[in-house]
């Protein structure tokens, strides 16, 4: 019995889809077609005082006739979407995909109208020209325009989440604010059907292997995510840790990876220097602890043959810059977390930026013992101002970066870091018709230098340079 009544709806609702449609059309024909007269009338009128009093009160009227019929329109669709919600809710098995799809149909179209509502004149106007006439009727009273993010998505998951939901006792909380504001990122707006596939889950269950969808959520904007109400999938047999003290410098056990999303299946793999299309870029190497990651900025490597210099600083003259001051950073690049691990050892609390580009570096960076901060170059920096000691940054802003991008990027280092403290870009690579552009984004900053040195990149046709610096932030005292 249920089952047929649940075909009954959806045969109802095929049957009024094509209704749905031609009045909607039918609505925003008439408003155009109402507006276009609208505005071209308006263009003919004359400058006397007692047309332009009556033009104003019937313009004020076809507005007013205009925005009661888009009203009726919103209101039809409102009901509908809420028909469907109810008959999903009410549905013991799975929701059937056209009903889906019809659903987020409208939502389209409500989205549309809506717009079109919005640019609607106001109803107030009207009553202001007429003091006698003091009760309004209910059709003609302004619809409130909601401004709720949740109304543009179909998936209800993601409509509670961004709802604002207010404190239960109806006072400020111990933040100052009478409710909680969740927030997603503005793209996630242009990457609707990416979102409600990542918040079409069962609450209470456990997620889909969906991470890689997250961070493609991510990368492209739609940062930062909502919250989720299921189980994050984890390794089926994940093992204890190796000790800190081996760690370190160990590879980690295959176990305690999901490797489903890589091309590679074990830390093995990554580090083998055979494997080839490994699925990442930028730091082929940097899974190799014992041959490529042990000896950096600990020994110089890399000595251009003509110049005889190197584009890398090493971690002890570094901080014999500051002696005794550099006790925490963050460290912006792509890789291990091997830079962290060196900093460590020489006490010095560095926590890691990094995604998983084709390889589990979160996961890695966190089996050595350390802080892996999973941020993309989209999001502004989770830190307080003034707060860090350093900031470091290798082989991740390079020549790619757009310069407008590079100077919100600069700033908002700038912001967290410390008077005082240091930034270390080490190893920028760019085209050298392109060096002097970019030597002028980090100039604007201002910084005292400590380290400034350019060489040339010979590992391909000889076009690109490296550049690296190490930079103090001046005072700035208030004034």
């Amino acid at each position: 019995m249920r089952k047929s009544n649940v075909m009954m709806k959806l045969g109802t609702i095929r049957g009024v889809r094509s209704s749905i449609f031609i009045l909607g059309a039918l609505a925003l024909f008439i408003c155009i077609a109402i507006l276009s007269k609208f505005y071209s009338v308006r263009s003919l009128l004359v400058s006397d005082a007692f047309c332009n009093h009556i033009n104003s009160e019937s313009q004020s009227t076809i507005g007013s006739e205009v925005r009661m019929t888009v009203d009726i329109v919103v209101q039809k669709i409102q009901k509908e979407m809420n028909d469907i919600r109810d008959l999903l809710a009410d549905s013991s098995s799975s929701s059937p995909p056209h009903l889906l799809n019809y659903g987020a149909f409208l939502a389209d179209i409500l989205g549309l109208i809506e717009s079109v509502q919005a640019s609607l004149p106001s109803n107030e106007g009207t009553y202001q020209h007429n003091n006698d006439f003091k009760a309004v009727h209910p059709l003609l009273k302004p619809k409130q325009q909601s401004d709720q993010p949740a109304d543009y998505f179909f998936i209800e998951e993601i409509r509670k989440y961004v709802k604002i939901k207010p404190n239960r006792l109806g006072k400020q909380n111990f933040m100052g604010a009478n409710a909680t504001f969740t927030s997603i990122g503005h793209a996630c707006f242009a990457m609707k059907k990416e979102l409600e596939e990542y918040m079409d889950y069962d609450v209470g269950e456990i997620c889909n292997d969906d991470w890689k969808l997250a961070q493609k959520l991510m990368v492209h904007g739609c940062d930062p995510l909502p919250r989720r109400r299921c189980f994050s999938r984890a390794p089926q047999l994940y093992m204890k840790p190796f000790p800190i003290n081996e760690s370190m410098w160990k590879l980690p056990n295959n176990k305690n990876v999901r490797w489903s999303q890589y091309r590679c299946k074990n830390f093995t793999c990554l580090a083998s220097s055979t494997t080839s299309r490994k699925g990442f870029f930028k730091c082929a190497d940097c899974f190799n602890l014992s041959d490529h990651e042990m000896p950096r900025w600990i020994k110089q490597v890399e000595l251009d043959p003509i110049t005889n210099l190197t584009a890398d600083f090493l971690i002890p003259e570094v901080l014999d810059i500051k002696p005794g001051e550099i006790r925490i950073g963050l460290d912006f690049s792509v890789g291990t977390g091997t830079f962290a691990a060196r900093m460590k050892e020489f006490n010095v609390t560095v926590v890691s930026a990094t995604i998983n580009l084709g390889a589990p570096f979160s996961e890695m960076i966190a089996l050595r013992g350390l802080v892996p901060l999973y941020l993309t170059i989209n999001q502004r920096l989770p830190f307080f101002d003034n707060t860090l000691d350093l900031i470091h940054t290798t082989r991740f802003l390079d020549g790619w970066i757009d310069f407008v991008l590079l100077d919100f990027v600069l700033y908002d280092w700038d912001r967290v870091l410390r008077p005082g403290g240091l930034l270390w870009i080490d190893s920028f690579f760019c085209l050298k018709e392109d060096l002097s552009d970019y030597l002028e984004a980090f100039k604007v900053l201002r910084y005292k230098k400590h380290n400034w040195v350019i060489v040339p990149k010979r590992d391909k046709d000889d076009r690109e340079v490296f550049f690296s610096a190490i930079l103090e932030k001046p005072p700035r005292p208030f004034r």
